[in-house]
């Protein structure tokens, strides 16, 4: 008996040394592996990233600790991988059994060996690239999901992808939308108990939104949730549209309605509820929506539904008859929180609207509302009805109003993250405003954006450019505890570890490591092009990496140069303790040297044709022609070739492989001879400042 058990410890003693020195993909299961059971408890696998959000409570947050607020500083690149691309990058990386699945723009997937960055092989779904004119916000996509050997993309024209992880060949197709209407998807899908979850965008265009489950080996549609109700002459879905219906007025369906399910999801195991969120009515202004009011169901809501039939179980609407595009597509974190003594499991989110809410993720029940950045269209969110408190003439009902947040929101798709150990949310956060004002002429014009507000009204230089922060945020007490600023908004996501640290890209170029409890910038590296995406941190070999997607787009050839935008430069990079390998980082360009073309203009034709760019060319290429945020063309920079073609490239449709649409049904030549002498007047005050 005694050299029975002899034996026995001996041979547990060798088999603890086998698998301490098997290499990463036998000492992990395999991708064929990543099952409901693994998404469940994504800490028996602490460093891989499996899922969007790291877990289905989309915290962001990483267990690994070999870089630390002490270790940070001795970051150096470990590899990097150019995508190819000069257009936005907003992925977060899945990494699994030693491999990296990313997105580039157009929805084209790439699999990385994830220590060395070596392409393992890519898939380009070809889309057509006149089909990025239906694009809301660029031909982004926000990255992949796993499950069983498979990679599953949303694809820009509306298709749903499941590839063999080895190979990245086609497995399956679905088309999920009617390609005859301007639907996209920019978003990651999620795979919950054998389904993949996909939702779509395309609000501003006039669509209706849902959100669809497929099952995950065959493809076929298992259910499909409409977030706002259809034409009612005809039979309803299911009971949640027939109750949403009795709170639109008018003909909305003939506008699409909006509500597309076109980012945010998580998903609650122990009590099998989905949540997502959705968007923004079509059109924005709720007086074209629906006359007569109403809260417009399920517009910028929050929903739980079961997984399984895609029954609604509860609803939270954040901004009752959204009349801002506050939207409540911004990402939700799943958490449990010491409140008044009790244990509480909630939903947290911090909405366009400028409200941080903690939600009862059982029942919808509110529990908490408080503005996490300045918000002057509402006092304050009734704590018993969860409605927020408005302030008088904030629906510009009767006349323009500048009020604070804007449609970019205080957070908008970018994630923020939950650190358990510090209790707190990192948000990226900016300060925004608008200038809102009916369109009193408006036209639905399929195709295109279509509002209801009147851009030609506020298409002026701002006084004030908005501004971002990194904002630590705690949920219970409702405060703030720490804030970063920065001079710009649009930062990217952050990424909290329980090495007391968060990490975020930001949109002047750097990305940069704080200590997660006081905010103390501890590690930063200059990578030459803007981050939007949010990075990720995983573990092989006993090395952790910290990586990210980095790109916040660039100029098209179209111009003589960006102003001061950092250079086109798409790529992924990956950070290692002690890594010695050099950062090739993109220069920003060099302001372009630009001179004066003369114009002639009478009086008033500037004026008007300011008011046609506004309600025409500002949703893509900025208010007052500023640019488009660096993935779009700064127009005041174009080449004096460019000017003279522009009603080819404006009503022709000269540039639709790049996403740009042809204006011909909506403007003649005379309003591109007009819009043409407002950025030729922008460009003569461009090169007189000094």
């Amino acid at each position: 008996m005694r050299n029975r058990k002899i034996f026995v410890w001996m041979a547990a003693g060798f088999s603890l040394f086998l698998a301490a020195c098997q290499s990463p993909k036998t000492a992990s299961s395999s991708i064929k592996d990543v099952d409901d059971a693994i998404l469940r408890n994504v800490e028996s696998r602490p460093g891989e990233w499996l899922s969007h959000g790291r877990d289905y409570s989309e915290q962001r947050f990483s267990p690994l600790r070999k870089i630390t607020a002490e270790t940070v500083k001795e970051l150096g690149l470990a590899w990097s991988f150019d995508t190819g691309t000069d257009r936005g990058l907003e992925a977060t990386p899945i990494i699994v059994d030693g491999v990296m699945y990313t997105t580039g723009s157009w929805s084209k997937v790439f699999a990385l060996d994830a220590v060395t960055g070596r392409l393992k092989w890519s898939w380009d779904p070809k889309v057509p690239r006149s089909y990025g004119a239906k694009a809301c916000c660029d031909v982004v996509n926000r990255g992949v999901a796993i499950y069983k050997g498979k990679v599953y993309v949303g694809v820009l024209d509306g298709r749903l992808a499941a590839l063999d992880a080895e190979t990245g060949k086609v497995v399956w197709e679905q088309l999920t939308v009617d390609q005859s209407l301007p639907y996209t998807i920019t978003g990651a899908p999620r795979v919950v108990n054998g389904k993949v979850i996909i939702g779509n965008g395309g609000g501003e265009y006039g669509v209706r939104g849902y959100v669809s489950a497929y099952d995950a080996e065959t493809g076929k549609m298992a259910w499909r949730f409409y977030t706002v109700p259809g034409d009612p002459s005809k039979p309803f879905e299911s009971p949640a549209m027939e109750k949403a219906a009795k709170t639109w007025e008018g003909e909305w369906w003939k506008l699409g309605g909006g509500g597309t399910a076109w980012d945010s999801m998580a998903y609650d195991p122990e009590m099998d509820l989905l949540y997502v969120g959705t968007g923004n009515g079509s059109p924005w202004n709720p007086h074209l929506r629906s006359p007569g009011g109403g809260d417009n169901l399920y517009l910028s809501s929050i929903l739980a539904l079961r997984p399984e039939t895609g029954e609604l179980v509860w609803h939270f609407q954040t901004t009752p008859g959204d009349a801002w595009d506050f939207t409540a597509t911004q990402h939700m974190i799943l958490a449990e929180l010491q409140i008044n003594g009790q244990a509480r499991k909630v939903l947290m989110q911090a909405p366009k609207n400028g409200y941080f809410y903690v939600i009862d993720r059982k029942t919808g029940e509110l529990i908490s509302a408080e503005p996490y950045v300045t918000v002057t269209w509402a006092k304050g969110v009734d704590k018993k009805t969860g409605r927020p408190i408005e302030n008088p003439g904030v629906r510009y009902e009767n006349s323009p109003i500048a009020q604070k947040p804007g449609p970019l929101g205080g957070h908008n798709w970018q994630p923020m993250s939950f650190n358990p150990q510090t209790g707190l949310v990192y948000i990226p956060a900016q300060e925004t405003d608008f200038y809102y004002s009916q369109d009193r002429n408006f036209k639905h014009r399929p195709g295109t954006w279509n509002t209801g507000v009147d851009f030609g009204i506020i298409n002026q230089p701002p006084t004030a450019l908005p501004t971002g922060h990194l904002l630590a945020w705690d949920p219970v007490a409702q405060k703030e505890r720490w804030r970063v600023q920065y001079p710009v908004i649009w930062n990217g996501g952050t990424l909290s570890t329980a090495g007391n640290l968060v990490f975020q890209g930001t949109a002047d170029g750097r990305l940069v490591a704080y200590s997660a409890d006081k905010g103390e910038k501890l590690w930063e590296v200059v990578l030459g092009t803007g981050v939007i995406a949010s990075p990720v941190t995983y573990e092989i070999n006993g090395v952790q990496y910290v990586s990210v997607m980095a790109g916040w787009g660039g100029s098209f050839p179209l111009t003589g140069g960006s102003i001061g935008l950092p250079a086109p430069s798409g790529r992924l990079l990956s950070f290692a303790l002690n890594a010695s390998g050099g950062l090739a980082a993109s220069k920003p360009s060099a302001p372009a040297t630009l001179t004066p073309i003369a114009f002639t203009a009478a009086p008033g034709q500037v004026a008007k044709g300011s008011a046609l760019f506004g309600q025409h060319c500002a949703v893509c290429h900025g208010i007052a022609a500023l640019g488009g945020g660096g993935v779009l063309p700064d127009l005041r920079a174009s080449d004096k070739a460019v000017f003279d073609s522009y009603r080819q490239l404006i009503l022709d449709g000269a540039m639709v492989n790049v996403g740009m649409p042809a204006f011909k049904q909506w403007l003649t030549p005379e309003d591109v001879d007009l819009i043409r002498l407002y950025v030729l007047s922008r460009r003569a005050e461009l090169t007189t400042r000094k």
